[in-house]
């Protein structure tokens, strides 16, 4: 079989340079909607997680309902009901901004959709790090005069985040593969430009392997980087292999 590698170093018909250029214009926004949605992830899903543990039942009760809603609706219809749907339901003025005077719409949509599908499986991971913890700590941060929202914020959530670093990874992992679901809304990410790669060219298997080798470099950078904090947050005796 003759393989064709070449094929990255030519015009692609649209007009944009080389395929190879396209290759790195989806890497970046790639990125730019993983990173983009991690950080909602994280902030949205963390405070959902605190939700599900505090004593006050409807505080519960809307946090498990934000888990059971965004977790069971997939991903793509998500992000069209953010993208077509959201836009045509509100005041006609504001759709209009979104649809077309918001700056790269499908980015924005793209990050949201991401950041707030990712954050309920964020919080189930927040909410169990804080049930791992002893009872007692909480109470003696009270007893101590702390507030509430003090002892989560000094003394809670600081350990819990220690203990859920590894699924915290996994999920850092996950919200790069599932970047590719917003080519259903139009964005020019990795999986788009990979798919407009083989209609142009037909050249099928190299674009495919050069496309999983960035992929796989992606995963291998978040991974290491997710492997260093771990260690670098460590608390022996807490953590398994905290000692080592």
């Amino acid at each position: 079989m003759d393989m064709n590698w070449g094929v990255f170093l030519e015009e692609s018909p649209t007009g944009d340079g080389p395929y190879w250029k396209l290759a790195l214009d989806g890497a970046k926004w790639t990125v730019l909607v993983s990173l983009g949605g991690w950080a909602i992830a994280l902030l949205v899903g963390s405070l959902i997680g605190i939700l599900r543990t505090v004593p006050n039942k409807l505080l519960v009760w809307l946090g498990d309902a934000y888990v059971e809603l965004f977790r069971n609706i997939p991903l793509l219809v998500q992000l069209f009901l953010w993208f077509f749907v959201l836009p045509e339901v509100l005041p006609e003025a504001v759709g209009r901004w979104l649809k077309q005077d918001l700056p790269y719409p499908e980015l924005t949509t793209a990050i949201i959709g991401l950041g707030l599908f990712t954050a309920a499986r964020v919080a189930v991971q927040v909410s169990a790090g804080i049930k791992s913890l002893p009872r007692g700590q909480a109470a003696a941060g009270l007893a101590l005069g702390f507030t509430r929202t003090e002892v989560y914020l000094k003394i809670l959530l600081p350990q819990a985040f220690r203990i859920i670093i590894p699924p915290l990874t996994s999920e850092f992992m996950s919200i790069f593969k599932n970047s590719s679901v917003a080519l259903g809304i139009g964005l020019t990410e990795l999986v788009f430009q990979m798919r407009q790669m083989v209609e142009y060219s037909s050249v099928v298997i190299e674009t495919i392997a050069v496309y999983t080798l960035i992929y796989i470099a992606l995963a291998l950078i978040v991974n290491r980087f997710m492997a260093w904090l771990e260690r670098a947050v460590r608390i022996p005796g807490l953590i398994a292999g905290g000692g080592k």
